[in-house]
């Protein structure tokens, strides 16, 4: 069992293929590194800590994960910093929202010192895999799940904690173009949309299919009680820039707390931005938009990072937004904390966690 100590078996990979990769050339999701992380839970909590190499699983098809979708996730990203050690970017706040979420689908929580033990030794051991080029890194996927084989719905009693790596560029490779969700919704009050659960992924891949037949890369999803309030992006939070106001939908229990999206807030705060939590409707944005008042409007997430919004679909028209050029906030963000990620500019809250080698 795993306590204050953590002893992690390591058993190092005989085929290394870095020398294979053009690191710096991947696409995103696709190649992944030397090793992998797992550990086990059952009823004498968490043991069986391990770096592999990176493999399939061997999975019962009664696997309660598999059936009633007791499983979630977290995303995160190592850099390299000044001097090319690997650092990661908030990670206890990850750890933080991982056990929120943990709670929720009534799973016992990873505890802190495995959860950092386990970056540590994995990120560590294949730092090599962290890309040198600007918007680059290595993406870190914990994944969390029940591993109980029965049919029956009740929580689970064994589960698997598994954290694997793929050196990756930009999510998106250019400014997107999002379709205002009419016909369906993300979440609602007192269902799981501001949890980071596997199952609030896949109930969204029909309406970003037909996003993209209509030439959009994605859904801005609206609340479900008033369809006309701004709520997310798929794969992020929103934020809009109305004069001088910087404007991203308050957290209402349907919304991801997203790690970027608390790091933009206080970034703008700093700076003494006139920056807003608040109920935000896309008729308040078509209105700027034709008042000529509608400045910026981006996506934040660690996959995506900052990504410029293109322009939004909504009720047939499109809302146009700005050329990049012009969007000193968004690109001030963007290279504020790609600056800080990569410890090229100092870091006043404390943010970074670089990794003990």
């Amino acid at each position: 069992m795993i306590d204050t100590e953590v002893k992690i078996d390591i058993q190092l990979t005989e085929n290394y293929r870095l020398s294979e990769i053009e690191i710096n050339n991947v696409p995103f999701g696709r190649v992944f590194s030397d090793h992998m992380f797992i550990a086990e839970y059952d009823s004498n909590g968490w043991g069986n800590a391990k770096i592999i190499p990176h493999q399939r699983l061997l999975v019962n098809p009664a696997s309660h994960g598999l059936n009633y979708g007791q499983s979630l996730f977290e995303g995160m990203k190592a850099y390299k910093g000044q001097n090319g050690e690997p650092q990661l970017f908030r990670p206890l706040d990850n750890h933080k929202r991982l056990c929120k979420t943990a709670k929720r689908m009534c799973m016992p929580e990873i505890p802190e010192e495995l959860f950092m033990s386990a970056l540590n030794e994995l990120v560590g051991l294949d730092r090599d895999w962290i890309p040198d080029q600007e918007g680059s890194a290595l993406y870190l996927r914990p994944l969390y799940f029940a591993d109980d084989d029965y049919i029956g719905v009740k929580a689970s009693n064994k589960f698997k904690f598994i954290i694997i790596t793929c050196p990756v560029g930009p999510y998106y490779a250019e400014p997107v173009n999002v379709l205002v969700s009419i016909k369906y919704i993300r979440a609602c009050k007192g269902g799981m949309g501001q949890y980071k659960a596997a199952g609030n992924y896949a109930p969204t891949l029909l309406p970003a299919k037909e996003a993209n037949e209509k030439g959009y890369h994605n859904m801005l999803w609206m609340n479900a009680e008033n369809p006309k309030l701004l709520e997310e992006i798929g794969t992020m939070n929103v934020f809009v820039v109305i004069g001088d106001e910087v404007i991203t939908p308050i957290l209402n229990g349907n919304i991801l707390e997203g790690i970027t999206r608390n790091s933009i807030l206080q970034l703008l705060k700093d700076r003494d931005y006139n920056v807003s939590e608040r109920e935000l409707s896309i008729d308040e944005v078509a209105e700027a938009y034709h008042n000529g008042n509608l400045k910026e409007a981006f996506g934040a997430g660690t996959a995506a990072s900052i990504t410029h919004i293109a322009k939004i679909g909504y009720n047939g028209k499109d809302i146009i937004l700005p050329p990049i050029e012009d969007r000193p906030i968004s690109n001030m963000l963007a290279d504020v904390l790609c600056k800080i990620k990569t410890s090229r500019e100092p870091d006043p809250h404390g943010w970074v966690y670089k990794i003990p080698l």
